[in-house]
């Protein structure tokens, strides 16, 4: 028996996004079902090198599969400028549970890229109102791609506005889509006046005012994963249905942590986590919402997901590289 080797090819062409999406779905709803082992993802700071890594191990049982692994991620701010590296490096390690066998060893980067957006998309099918035709999209690096192709999966989505500083970046992601869709560069006003709104920025300071905000609109809060990290107006926050991930990881390091520590957002302004949603504990967006807003940290169980798609798709079509990293013949 051998191990895949899955490298960024394998993992784009794997994880198909309508099953990625089915399958983050059905992770949130065994996080509701007490289904999951999911320590807190942990952190090793590295100021000396403006970095840090994170460890995000899980376990989780859907209906008819089960599976359990080991993501291990950094943010190197200045790999792009002082190494010619990614700012962000991922590693996937996708284990059997039943015997601990390494099934995979897979691109954790273009994993995370492709389980985050399919988490938006989860939320957006939940929150959103049913015949959204319009994203805006603030930010437009990498994660920007997977949030317009996983949205346009459960939505109608023909208008699309992104914003950036980075004039290069929006020029890009505009020749990427526009075959597909009205896409065009705007300000955050004009992005957070769509009917959905992404935001996928590494700010710590918000940049997407209350005003910005129409009064249906639903809000993709991705980019805040660690603490300090803020995008968002705490009004939009207080004014809006606030529905978020996990307890746990959201008031440590998710877009309410800032409002949060500061004592401006407590329990009584958040209406539940999106595992309850999704398993119908908890309705989705009802005609008397306005704004709703999906605080994701990102899970663990989420990474889990999009890798057991990746490998079953990948072991079916005999692509990856098979290779020999288990001695089995040591007992």
């Amino acid at each position: 028996m051998e191990t895949l080797l899955l490298d960024r090819g394998d993992v784009a062409d794997n994880a198909r996004m309508p099953a990625v999406i089915d399958a983050v779905e059905e992770a949130f709803a065994a996080y509701q079902h007490g289904a999951v082992q999911m320590p807190a993802k942990s952190y090793i700071d590295l100021p000396a090198y403006d970095g840090d890594f994170r460890s995000m191990p899980a376990y989780m049982a859907a209906d008819d599969w089960d599976a359990a692994g080991i993501k291990w991620v950094n943010v190197h701010t200045d790999n792009p400028d002082d190494h010619d590296l990614p700012t962000v490096i991922g590693t996937m390690v996708y284990s059997n549970p039943e015997t601990a066998f390494p099934l995979a060893i897979m691109d954790g980067t273009t994993l995370t890229r492709q389980r985050t957006g399919a988490a938006a998309a989860v939320a957006t099918d939940h929150l959103a109102v049913a015949d959204a035709t319009s994203l805006g999209i603030v930010g437009a690096g990498v994660q920007s791609y997977t949030q317009l192709e996983a949205i346009a999966e459960v939505r109608p989505i023909e208008e699309v506005v992104v914003a950036d500083r980075n004039e290069a970046a929006i020029q890009a992601f505009v020749d990427r889509f526009e075959d597909g869709f009205d896409v065009r560069g705007g300000t955050v006003a004009e992005a957070a006046s769509c009917e959905v709104l992404s935001t996928v920025t590494p700010v710590e300071s918000p940049v997407v005012d209350a005003t910005d905000v129409d009064d249906h609109t639903h809000v993709n809060a991705m980019g805040a994963d660690a603490a300090g990290k803020q995008e968002l107006d705490p009004e939009i926050l207080l004014a809006g249905t606030v529905v978020i991930d996990d307890y746990e990881q959201c008031t440590h390091s998710g877009e309410i942590n800032v409002p949060w520590d500061a004592g401006t957002v407590g329990d009584d302004d958040l209406y539940g986590e999106l595992g309850e949603i999704v398993t119908g504990d908890r309705p989705g967006r009802t005609p008397d919402d306005d704004v709703t807003v999906f605080d994701s940290t990102g899970l663990a169980i989420q990474d889990i997901a999009a890798a057991h798609v990746v490998y079953e798709h990948a072991n079916e079509d005999d692509e990856g590289t098979p290779y020999a990293l288990v001695d089995t013949e040591v007992r």
